[in-house]
């Protein structure tokens, strides 16, 4: 007889895969007010809880490429337990004893290395890695039971939109096997800008943002050739080094579009924070 998860996994249709804007520090878990007006972050944070409807109950597995994990290779969480990172400063005291205790997914870490190898990329494995802000902030409103397991898979340090992409496709085949594959960045992110209370910066966030918000919703909903010659030629779109001085936010999307096949894709979330336009990407 088949295993229980072999039967969920056959029966379940292919899952979406997500790029998600994440938000500032542990922003859901502390007072807003130094950040702007109240209510300046609920509707992604309604967005965000939704995300736990996509594919009709939990997936198998959540695999997250955060923008907050570079290495020289591709490298897989594979512990069983993995601790908490907080990987952020400057933010009240409360915010570093939050706890999202999601168990780790070995079997898929062990999947995830196989489909790398498969596509003639190299692959390593860390035991040690914690949850980051990238993963435990989105998901502690997604899945607040934290009983979904859950891995991440680093962006790779050499920030070459070709070869995220080529991750990306690499591990398409999750998404037909229970694994919910989650993008997690910014589609601006310009920290400079975003500390700034200054109503310029607002102005200057506003004037840059939008047209480049506007490209990547261009870029991204055209045929998968078109997106990915587009996503690898980014810098290229108006004030794309504006909104993305360094674009480690941007990368998770191209992981996304490159799992993505030929799903088009829609923009389900799209939002100003302070002048800023924020979009989420949904492929399936």
């Amino acid at each position: 007889m088949p295993s229980t998860e072999a039967q969920s996994t056959a029966n379940r249709a292919r899952l979406s895969t997500v790029f998600l804007p994440h938000g500032g520090g542990p922003w859901p878990f502390m007072d807003m007010g130094a950040f702007g007006p109240t209510g300046l972050w609920d509707r992604l944070r309604a967005y965000t809880e939704g995300l736990a409807n996509l594919g009709g109950g939990p997936p198998n597995a959540v695999l997250v490429i955060s923008a907050h994990w570079e290495e020289p290779v591709a490298t897989v969480m594979n512990g069983a337990q993995p601790p908490m990172l907080y990987d952020y400063y400057g933010f009240p005291e409360e915010t570093y004893r939050l706890q999202w205790p999601a168990p780790g997914a070995p079997a898929v870490a062990e999947r995830i290395c196989e489909l790398l190898s498969q596509a003639g990329l190299e692959s390593r494995q860390d035991a040690d890695r914690g949850f980051d802000h990238g993963v435990f902030v989105p998901l502690m409103l997604a899945y607040p039971q934290a009983e979904v397991p859950t891995l991440q898979l680093s962006l790779l340090a050499s920030l070459d939109p070709a070869a995220h992409i080529a991750l990306g496709k690499a591990i398409e085949p999750l998404r037909d096997e229970g694994v919910f594959i989650l993008g997690s960045g910014m589609s601006y992110h310009n920290l400079s800008n975003f500390r700034d209370p200054s109503p310029s910066a607002r102005q200057t966030m506003s004037r840059e943002s939008a047209p480049f918000d506007d490209w990547l919703a261009d870029a991204v909903q055209g045929d998968a050739e078109r997106r990915e010659r587009l996503l690898c030629d980014w810098e290229r779109a108006p004030h794309a080094r504006a909104c993305h001085p360094r674009e480690e936010h941007l990368l998770p999307l191209m992981v996304v579009a490159g799992a993505a096949g030929g799903d088009r894709a829609h923009l389900p979330f799209r939002d100003h924070w302070n002048g800023a336009r924020l979009s989420a990407v949904q492929f399936g």
